[in-house]
């Protein structure tokens, strides 16, 4: 029997719930209410055979105290005219929060929008009501993020670091915890001269609402002008101004590929961070140097390598060839999330060793999901490379 129960009206309910739709509806201009929810009831000849089971199944939707029946009148050549239910209306946001439970967190909903003040209530509606079950999670930190906003259109772009906001209740971890929520909030409460939009994410939200941000650091290795190849750290700033007179250098995204790594004459080693270059992007002088990239020989491996070439277009790729893959098949491992894209900055060597590694994943098979990570190439096998480098 597939009639609908008042079981089924509430797992509708909750859908629109789980969707945030019930509570949005308190801030819609186009009312939800009343609803209605149309019914399958029984067909011809299920009303013939199991006439019983029908009016159990009447009595069962008319003892809701929850929702009113619409009633149809229908004609039934077997047993004459009958009245069945065809659909149930909910008069109001109370009763549909009643039937699925939900009234507390609805009270809790409607305090929290109380804590918004008059002047931010229009900016903020469209997140209001996009995330209202979001707004519930937030509970009692919503107060101090409603304060960060406020404090920010007071003091655009503070040149500050987070720690040195003074808000009661407030701190840098708080913030940091709650940056995803922050965005999307100073987004429609910040005219858009205050927001540096080159920033995204929330790794970029210091930067994009005029905030300090710790600065970035380069770790490297120098095997020239006294340092003798010393693991050597600086701030971004710093390094931009280096000027190092190398003349190849070299990224690798193994720590202890860096530390070991034997350095031909006149070379740097930089320690990679994986995806991004910022570190590296305001150091000119880099740009006038042979840069060699030698990542892991997967597909994120030249994922990275075509993301180093959007900054320096000229870099080449160290040990990421078919020679070195092969070579080592006994000690292929399995890359269990590839990157499964076009990567234009990849050269006609680098795009066959990707599109092989790529098909290995179309393939289906696990133990054909190639991957090679730079740390178990052979000692010797990159010594006899530098050495051929360096000459």
């Amino acid at each position: 029997m597939s009639w609908t129960s008042e079981k089924e009206i509430k797992a509708q309910l909750q859908k629109r719930w789980d969707k945030g739709e019930l509570l949005a509806s308190l801030l819609d201009d186009a009312p939800l209410f009343p609803l209605r929810i149309a019914l399958k009831g029984p067909s011809s000849s299920e009303l013939a055979n199991q006439f019983g089971a029908v009016q159990d199944w009447i009595i069962a939707l008319q003892q809701s105290r929850h929702f009113r029946l619409e009633m149809r009148e229908i004609a039934h050549r077997i047993i004459g005219n009958n009245v069945l239910p065809q659909a149930v209306w909910l008069d109001d946001l109370a009763a549909a929060l009643a039937l699925i439970g939900k009234t507390r967190e609805a009270i809790r909903y409607q305090a929290l929008l109380a804590q918004v003040p008059a002047h931010l209530s229009v900016v903020l509606l469209p997140w209001l009501q996009k995330r209202s079950l979001k707004l519930l999670d937030l509970g009692a930190d919503w107060s101090l993020l409603l304060a960060v906003v406020q404090w920010l259109q007071a003091h655009p772009r503070p040149g500050i670091y987070l720690r040195q906001i003074d808000l009661p209740g407030v701190h840098s971890k708080l913030i940091e915890a709650h940056r995803g929520v922050l965005l999307e909030l100073l987004d429609l409460a910040l005219p858009s001269t205050d927001i540096n939009d080159a920033a995204r994410g929330v790794s970029g939200f210091c930067q994009r609402y005029g905030f300090l941000d710790k600065p970035l650091r380069v770790r490297f290795r120098w095997a020239d002008l006294g340092l003798g190849g010393t693991d050597v750290t600086l701030t971004q700033a710093d390094f931009a101004q280096l000027n190092a007179a190398v003349e190849r250098v070299l990224i690798t995204e193994n720590e202890i590929n860096f530390l070991s790594l034997p350095l031909p004459a006149r070379s740097m080693v930089i320690f990679g961070a994986g995806y991004g270059f910022e570190m590296l992007a305001g150091a000119d002088w880099l740009h006038d140097k042979p840069i060699h990239y030698w990542g892991d020989i997967d597909t994120h491996g030249f994922a990275i390598l075509d993301q180093l070439r959007a900054v320096f277009p000229l870099a080449k790729s160290l040990l990421m060839d078919q020679a070195t893959l092969l070579a080592h098949q006994a000690l292929w491992g399995v890359e269990l999330t590839p990157v499964l894209r076009e990567l234009p900055r990849l050269n006609p060597a680098e795009t066959a060793v990707y599109q092989r590694l790529c098909a290995s994943h179309q393939s289906g098979a696990l133990v054909k999901q190639i991957r090679l990570e730079q740390e178990r190439v052979g000692f010797a096998w990159v010594t006899d490379y530098l050495t051929l480098l360096g000459e």
